[in-house]
């Protein structure tokens, strides 16, 4: 599925620790790439499980849940994009097969690891969708992320069916921001995702990263809340130097050529 392309660092695994291998001998699940040249910037965490559809499973979170402590403190990175390496798939959503040789002890603590995941991920709450066809409930955030985003009767009639959704489906009801046509090489959607990637990446950084805090956490109370939480982030970005050279860039009608401080 994956196409070699040119300026790009090699894939970098990312091994993770304390946890015992499920079966996924010869490499790690997860695997990370710096994009270099124009799209520097621009970093791909690979989910390559092929076994399991990429489903997620104890070395699977345990290695996604590393990755992301150590990106989140790396300031090169200024926009993250997840890809598959299996082909003709995302991800299949939980590893049903390795739950149910879990202990309901072992149960509570995966699932309470995987919400953190599905929170440091922003993920939709369609992958816990399919859990109801299986006798299961949404245990990684679905009950509660869906009816925000479509709104509580159609979140419980989702849920209580278990209903499957093409991405087009997904689209009409807003729960992706884009749907596109398959290509040749079988990439569309992510080409689709770098593209609007590298629309993100010449924005100042700060200014990104604290309009993410400000809607994430204002989704969270209520509107008056949510404004001082604005308040509080705008505050942050006043003394930054991207914002002076914003201003001057303006004036001056040229690029600006944001650092990240």
């Amino acid at each position: 599925m994956l196409r070699v392309l040119c300026l790009l660092r090699p894939w970098r695994p990312l091994r993770a620790r304390g946890c015992a291998s499920d079966g996924a001998a010869g490499g790690s699940e997860i695997e990370v790439r710096a994009l270099a040249g124009p799209d520097q910037g621009i970093t791909e965490i690979l989910m390559n499980r092929p076994s399991a559809c990429n489903a997620l499973g104890n070395v699977f979170v345990s290695e996604l849940l590393e990755t992301l402590a150590q990106l989140r403190e790396d300031r090169q990175v200024r926009v993250l994009l997840f890809r598959s390496g299996v082909k003709g798939v995302f991800c299949a959503g939980a590893d049903l097969k390795e739950r149910e040789q879990m202990s309901e002890a072992e149960v509570g603590v995966f699932v309470q690891r995987l919400r953190g995941l599905m929170n440091d991920i922003a993920s939709s709450a369609v992958m816990g969708l399919i859990e109801t066809t299986r006798g299961l409930l949404p245990g990684a955030g679905g009950t509660q992320r869906l009816p925000r985003c479509l709104g509580v009767a159609l979140a419980k009639e989702l849920i209580f069916t278990g209903r499957r959704l093409s991405g087009t489906e997904a689209h009409v009801l807003g729960l992706v921001n884009h749907a596109v046509a398959q290509n040749e090489e079988g990439d569309a959607a992510y080409q689709r995702a770098r593209a609007l990637a590298q629309e993100i990446l010449p924005q100042a950084p700060i200014a990104v990263r604290l309009g993410k805090v400000a809607i994430d956490r204002g989704m969270e109370v209520d509107i008056a809340s949510g404004m001082a939480i604005e308040g509080m982030c705008y505050a942050q970005n006043i003394p930054t130097r991207d914002r002076l050279e914003g201003m001057a860039a303006f004036r001056e009608k040229r690029t600006p050529k944001f650092v990240g401080k």
